[in-house]
């Protein structure tokens, strides 16, 4: 629990503020994507997982081309609820039991982490908007746009044959 709440003085800090919260969230997010897909049974969940890696890795590179266009340093916010998202992810990458069930466990756990980050890129993004920092807010659509292909993705996966095995069980 952080000793002082911040201050926000304008839309600026506010912004700034959410970017490194989005960069926090998805640097976690690089370590527990490995974990996931080594868990995952199903091999276009894996695929999946493995996928994603490669382009959160290239989200967090566009954070940190944000933050070095606006002079910031992309560092000093932890990213709590993604902290929690992880966490309750990892309890899926241990779990026992039938590996189908823990597969649809593992796309319930990825998609809460999806909707997180769809909802702070569109808060980045709409903030962007309005500082009338378009090219930013454009950078920021394209992850945004990203994040929901890739809940898409989990959905099909989980409908098309995940689910269904794991009802089996």
């Amino acid at each position: 629990m952080a000793l002082f709440a911040p201050t926000f003085n304008n839309l600026n800090e506010l912004f700034i503020n959410e970017l490194r919260d989005l960069y926090s969230a998805e640097s976690q997010l690089i370590q527990a994507l490995p974990k996931m897909a080594e868990a995952a049974c199903d091999p276009r969940l894996k695929s999946a997982f493995e996928s994603h890696l490669r382009e959160t890795e290239e989200q967090a590179r566009r954070l940190e081309e944000i933050f070095s266009g606006l002079g910031e340093k992309p560092t000093g916010e932890t990213c709590k609820a993604m902290e929690g998202l992880v966490k309750e992810s990892s309890e899926y990458v241990k779990a026992g039991g039938n590996p189908d069930v823990r597969d649809a466990g593992l796309i319930g756990a990825a998609q809460r982490v999806e909707h997180y980050e769809m909802a702070g890129y569109g808060t980045a993004r709409a903030l962007a908007s309005r500082l009338g920092l378009s090219d930013i807010a454009q950078v920021l659509q394209k992850t945004l746009d990203e994040e929901a292909a890739a809940d898409f993705k989990l959905t099909e996966i989980a409908e098309g044959e995940v689910n269904a095995n794991a009802s089996g069980a």
